[in-house]
C-alpha cells in the first residue's frame, strides 16, 4: 500500500534525524544523544526515551535535543510526548518541512488525523499517514472521519472491473448429485443450473458524507449503485445492486457512535429479487490513529417480492480489531453472529443461525505497491428440514482472496485479484466452488 512510507523514510538514528532537521547541529551533538543514537541503533527505543525524558526539563527549546526526544518518543510509543517534542522543534523553525512531517505522523498517531491534514501538500504527499485511517475504515467502517477543521465533506469514488467467473450462478459443478437419503437414487439437474462459467465486467459508483454540526454531532450517510453484466453464456445472472445509509453520529474523544437507517436493493436479470430495509449501530474506539476497536448490531427486514414466504428478519452483532503497524502494514480481525427469522409461520427451513469471521491485511512491497490478503468463513444451521429434499440444510462457506494493490497517481488505484469461494452443505444442489479473476481500476474524487 501507499502507506508503506510512513515510517520506512523515519528510520535511521536519532542523530542522522537531527543533522536531517537542523544540517549544523553536528557540532551540538554531545554524548547525551550519542548514547540515546546508539541505544535507538540496537532497537532499544523505550531506553532511549527514557534516557533523553530524565533532561527534557532542562534541554526543552533546544532544536536539537527536541528532535532526537520526538524521534524516540514515536519509536517508543509515547505520542503524545512526540507530539510536543515536535511542536517545539515547528515553533523555532516553521518552515523546517522535515520537523513538519514528524510532527504530522505523531499528530495521526495519538488520533488526530485532521491536524495532521493541516500540514502543507507537499508534507502530506511526502508520508503523513492519513490513508492508513482510509485503509482501516474502508474494510470495517461505514462512513468517513470527519475532515479536516471539523467541516462537513462529500466523497466518492468509481470503480470499474473485467474478470473471469468460475461459477456465475453459483451452481453445483456435475449434473448426477448424490443423493442425501439413504437407498435413493442419484438427483439430476437440468443444464440450467450447472456451474456457469463466464467473464464479467462491473461498474461501481460510491458516495459518502459527513455533515457537521457541531464538535460531537454529525449527520452521516453513504450511497451506492454498481452493476454486473456476463458473457453470453451466463447474461441471465446480470444484476444491479443499490445500497443506501443515513444516520447520526456522535462523537466524543476516542469514541464515536453511529445509528443509521439502511436500505439496499437487488436486480437479478432485469427483476427485483431482494430488497433490505433496517436500523444498524456501531460503535468505534480508536485508541491512536493505527488501532481501533469496533462493534455493531443490525436489525433488517429481508423481503423477496416474487416470492414473500421466503421473507425474513436478519439480526447480527459483531465486533472487529484492526491495526495499520509503523512499516505501514494493515492487518484486522472479525467476528459475528446471528439468525435469519422467517415472517412466514410454518416455514422455519428457510431461517438459519449463523456465525462467521474474517482476518486479513495487507503489507507494503514499495511506497505505491502492496500485497493483500482476506479469508473469510461462515458456518449456516437452518431451522428445520426442507420439505422438498426432505434433508436439513447445514452449510460452511469460506473464501480467500488475494491481490495486489497499486496506486499509480494520487487518487488512481489498480487492483489484480484472485478469489477462492467453496460451500459445503448437507444439501448438495446448494454445494458448489468458484473462482473468480479480476482487475479494477478506481477513481477516488
Amino acid at each position: 500500500m501507499h502507506v508503506a512510507s510512513l515510517t520506512a523514510r523515519a528510520r535511521g538514528t536519532t542523530l542522522g534525524l537531527c543533522l536531517a532537521v537542523f544540517p549544523f547541529c553536528a557540532a551540538q551533538a554531545d554524548a547525551l544523544l550519542d548514547e540515546a543514537a546508539s541505544l535507538m541503533q540496537r532497537g532499544a527505543s523505550v531506553e532511549a526515551f527514557q534516557l533523553l525524558d530524565a533532561q527534557e526539563a532542562q534541554r526543552a527549546g533546544d532544536p536539537v535535543f527536541d528532535a532526537a526526544m520526538g524521534h524516540a518518543a514515536r519509536a517508543a510509543g509515547q505520542y503524545t510526548r512526540a507530539v510536543l517534542a515536535w511542536e517545539r522543534v515547528v515553533a523555532a523553525d516553521p518552515d523546517n518541512q522535515t520537523a513538519q512531517l514528524e510532527l504530522g505522523r505523531a499528530l495521526f498517531a495519538v488520533g488526530d488525523p485532521r491536524a495532521a491534514r493541516a500540514l502543507s501538500g507537499l508534507v502530506r504527499e511526502q508520508g503523513v499517514p492519513v490513508d492508513a485511517a482510509l485503509d482501516v475504515d474502508q474494510f470495517l467502517v461505514s462512513y468517513d472521519r470527519p475532515d479536516h477543521g471539523g467541516v462537513s465533506s462529500l466523497k466518492g469514488y468509481v470503480e470499474l472491473a473485467v474478470g473471469h467467473d468460475s461459477n456465475a450462478n453459483a451452481g453445483p459443478a456435475t449434473a448426477e448429485l448424490v443423493s442425501p437419503l439413504p437407498a435413493t437414487p442419484a438427483w439430476t439437474l437440468a443444464p440450467a443450473a450447472l456451474a456457469t462459467s463466464a467473464d464479467f465486467g462491473s461498474a461501481l459508483l460510491a458516495l459518502r458524507g459527513r455533515y457537521v454540526m457541531d464538535a460531537r454531532w454529525s449527520l452521516v450517510g453513504t450511497a451506492s449503485a454498481s452493476t454486473r453484466h456476463h458473457s453470453r453464456e451466463a447474461r441471465a445472472f446480470e444484476s444491479e445492486q443499490f445500497d443506501g445509509n443515513a444516520g447520526v453520529s456522535w462523537r466524543a474523544e476516542r469514541h464515536e457512535i453511529l445509528v443509521s437507517a439502511v436500505g439496499a436493493s437487488y436486480v437479478l436479470d432485469g427483476e427485483r429479487l431482494r430488497s433490505i430495509a433496517g436500523l444498524q449501530g456501531e460503535w468505534i474506539y480508536r485508541l491512536d490513529g493505527f488501532r481501533q476497536w469496533s462493534g455493531f448490531v443490525q436489525v433488517l427486514e429481508l423481503n423477496y417480492p416474487a416470492q414473500p414466504v421466503r421473507d425474513v428478519r436478519r439480526s447480527v452483532v459483531g465486533g472487529s480489531y484492526a491495526q495499520v503497524f509503523r512499516n505501514g502494514a494493515l492487518a484486522y480481525g472479525m467476528v459475528y453472529a446471528g439468525r435469519e427469522s422467517p415472517d412466514a409461520v410454518g416455514v422455519a427451513h428457510f431461517g438459519h443461525r449463523l456465525a462467521g469471521w474474517r482476518v486479513g491485511g495487507q503489507y507494503p512491497l514499495t511506497n505505491r505497491l502492496g500485497v493483500f490478503v482476506a479469508l473469510d468463513g461462515e458456518r449456516r444451521h437452518y431451522g428445520a428440514v426442507d420439505p422438498f429434499f426432505a434433508v436439513q440444510r447445514r452449510d460452511r462457506q469460506i473464501s480467500l482472496a488475494l491481490g495486489l494493490s497499486w496506486v499509480p497517481a494520487p487518487g488512481w488505484r489498480i487492483t489484480p485479484q484472485v478469489m477462492q469461494v467453496r460451500n459445503d452443505s448437507s444439501l448438495p444442489i446448494t454445494q458448489y466452488e468458484r473462482t473468480v479473476y479480476s482487475v479494477t481500476l478506481r477513481r477516488e474524487f
